[in-house]
């Protein structure tokens, strides 16, 4: 961990169990902005500690919840992620939103979120259903069109309640979100008058930020990708 930052786990109860939160602030800080870091299927592991710690270095407290809490044992990653549904998520985000917000050392007017393949779903998802959301970044959001849960509506059906602007990122090779997604993403929230940036970046795929991966991970889109991401987090949420 960078000197520059502080990092620490904490363990917030929701629906009456321990949620832990891998959280991250700039060392010697006054108030600042915050953002809520969204797992990818992995989990909260060396590359979502990573992504904490370099909002940390930007200037930004954060925190990443285990969205896994409620399930027992572990198991492959797609499995545990088929098993989330969006009523827990959303009960689990805003509770991170919550712990955020109570911190000394941030100003809860300026909360954001970033979230990376599932977790890029969940941030379009919370940036409907949180309404203290200033921005939210979505790194190759998958199946923003499809429920987690039955008797709940898609991420996409909320457009309308999103209430902050948003930047997409794609990989100009990705399946999921597909070039087609990208399409309807785009003419929806353009429909809505909802403020949005779409970046795609050539030679990449689904999860180009992952360097934990040698297969997917990709230097150049990941290196474009970041500054832009730093560049619009500071214009919503500067003070």
């Amino acid at each position: 961990m960078d000197t520059r930052v502080q990092a620490f786990t904490h363990t917030t109860k929701v629906a009456q169990r321990g949620m832990a939160l891998h959280v991250g602030q700039p060392a010697g800080a006054g108030r600042s902005a915050a953002i809520a870091v969204i797992m990818h299927a992995p989990g909260v592991e060396t590359f979502i500690h990573s992504i904490v710690e370099r909002l940390g270095v930007a200037g930004y407290v954060s925190a990443a919840p285990d969205l896994y809490h409620r399930q027992e044992g572990s198991g492959e990653p797609l499995e545990r992620m088929a098993r989330l549904k969006d009523v827990d998520v959303i009960q689990d985000v805003t509770a991170t939103v919550d712990f955020l917000c109570a911190l000394p050392a941030v100003d809860p007017e300026r909360i954001g979120i970033l979230g990376f393949c599932m977790g890029g779903r969940v941030a379009y998802m919370m940036a409907a259903a949180e309404k203290r959301l200033k921005a939210a970044v979505v790194y190759y959001g998958g199946n923003i069109m499809k429920p987690w849960g039955e008797g709940v509506a898609t991420p996409f059906a909320r457009t309308a309640e999103i209430g902050c602007p948003i930047l997409f990122h794609f990989g100009e090779e990705d399946t999921n979100p597909s070039p087609a997604d990208r399409v309807t993403l785009d003419k929806e929230l353009t429909r809505l008058g909802k403020a949005h940036e779409f970046f795609s970046y050539p030679k990449a795929g689904h999860a180009f930020m992952n360097f934990t991966n040698p297969e997917l991970y990709r230097e150049a889109a990941s290196g474009t990708s970041w500054p832009r991401t730093i560049e619009f987090l500071a214009a919503h949420l500067r003070g």
